[in-house]
Order: C-alpha cells, then sequence, then structure tokens
C-alpha cells in the first residue's frame, strides 16, 4: 500500500464486496491474519488481500493508509485477543503470570503474524488498554512508579521474545523442527564426560527440556524476582504486611 490518506468518514464501504460481504477494518485484519499464517509476509500484498475479500484493492486504502498501518492493526488485534481472555483476581502475581501465559499461547495460536509484529508498538486501544492494566496491577500491588515500569518493561519484553523465539520454531517445518530436537539425543547427549563432564552429568534433562519452551521457566524466574523486590521494598518502608505477602515463601 502507498501512503494515500481518506478522510475517516469516507472509509467504510457500504457496498458489498464481490463475494457478498461489507468491508470493514475488523474482517480486514482477521483475513489478513488468516493469510499471513498461511503464506506469510506475502500475504500483506494489497492484490492478494483484495482477492482475499472479493474486493477492488483500492478499497483498503479506505481502512489502511498502507500496509504497515495495517500491521500494526493486526498486532493490536492480537493483544485484544489476549485482554478480552483475560480476567484478574487481584493476585497481582497469578494475574501477571495468567496474562503473560495467555500473550505466549495467542503468539503460538498465530505464529508468523507473531514473529512480524512482536517488535511494534502500536500506539493503538488494545495496546494502550494492556499497558495500563499492566501498570495498575504492579502499582496496586504496591510497587512504587519507577519499579512497575521496570518490572513492567521485562515482563512485556520477555514475553513478547519468547512468544517471537517460539513461534519462528513453529512455524518451521515439521521435518525441520524434529531434525532439530533429533540434535540434543543425537549429539549432546553421546559427548563424553572426559572432554564434557557438564553435559554428560544433565544430558537426560537436556533432551527432556530443551524441546519445550522456556517461557514458563523464565516467568517463574521473573515474577519471583520481582516477589522477593516488593518484600524488601515493603521492608523498608516499615510495611505492616511485609512478611504476609502470599507471593513470597519465607524461608525455612
Amino acid at each position: 500500500m502507498s501512503e494515500r490518506v481518506v478522510p475517516p468518514a469516507a472509509r467504510r464501504r457500504r457496498r458489498p464486496t464481490k463475494q457478498g460481504v461489507v468491508l470493514s477494518e475488523e474482517l480486514i485484519v482477521e483475513t489478513a491474519l488468516r493469510l499471513i499464517e498461511e503464506h506469510g509476509a506475502d500475504a500483506l500484498s494489497v492484490r492478494r488481500l483484495g482477492r482475499a475479500l472479493g474486493a477492488d484493492p483500492s478499497s483498503l486504502y479506505r481502512y489502511f493508509r498502507h500496509t504497515d498501518d495495517l500491521m500494526l492493526a493486526i498486532a493490536d488485534e492480537l493483544i485484544g485477543r489476549t485482554l478480552r481472555t483475560w480476567r484478574p483476581t487481584g493476585d497481582w502475581r497469578a494475574d501477571l503470570r495468567d496474562l503473560g501465559l495467555r500473550m505466549h499461547a495467542g503468539a503460538l495460536a498465530h505464529p508468523r503474524a507473531a514473529v512480524l509484529s512482536s517488535y511494534r508498538v502500536t500506539g493503538r486501544t488494545y495496546e494502550i488498554q494492556a499497558v495500563e492494566t499492566i501498570l495498575g496491577v504492579l502499582r496496586d500491588a504496591g510497587f512504587p512508579d519507577a519499579e512497575a515500569v521496570r518490572i513492567y518493561h521485562a515482563f512485556v519484553d520477555q514475553t513478547l521474545a519468547h512468544g517471537a523465539l517460539d513461534s519462528a520454531s513453529a512455524a518451521m517445518p515439521k521435518a525441520a523442527r524434529e531434525a532439530e530436537a533429533a540434535v540434543w539425543r543425537a549429539t549432546y547427549a553421546r559427548l563424553p564426560a572426559d572432554t564434557h563432564p557438564h553435559i554428560a552429568a544433565t544430558a537426560r534433562h537436556l533432551v527432556a527440556d530443551m524441546t519445550r519452551s522456556s517461557y514458563p521457566a523464565a516467568l517463574e524466574l521473573l515474577l519471583g524476582a520481582a516477589a522477593g523486590l516488593l518484600a524488601e521494598i515493603r521492608s523498608r518502608s516499615g510495611h505492616p504486611t511485609a512478611t504476609l505477602d502470599p507471593s513470597v515463601k519465607a524461608d525455612p
């Protein structure tokens, strides 16, 4: 798409396309998501998208100025799909764990789109809602503003990075994925202890663990560190519930 701009009031098409559907931003994003998963980044061509919608490609400019504008809408929709299924409980650690796992699962549900959009900042409705929500969870838990932003940044980047990494792996052909998994058994599990003692000692764990996503473990490490920081902050401030945070286990 080029840098054409159509006034918002003139964007909606009231006449149905050749396939009998009325175009909308939601329909275009949904169709683009499907095409990306089928064909990769090349699916974002105006010609291919117009053909899938049964519409003149030029009509897409009523909704998106160019393909990057559409890509941002797709990224925002992926965020929205996660937020629409998430319900907070009031337990900050449990809520962030659930949200992170849902974000990661959402990326794996649309692996090619996730790889293309994970590094984008959309400034759109759902992203703004997500930033507000996560910061609210952290500030309500008692994190000072600077620490809330720092943890938010680490949480989001960790989730998006793992989502993109695991999505890239999921988008590989099945034979390629199986060949990579076999390397842990065929190569690492057979290295001798006299030359590679640490690999040999942990080989069975490497074979069992390295073909799975590390995101759940990484998320727990982040949340555990954040919980420890919160306990320290409460202790320094003389918070009466400093030792009663259910997210932090007391030392034996």
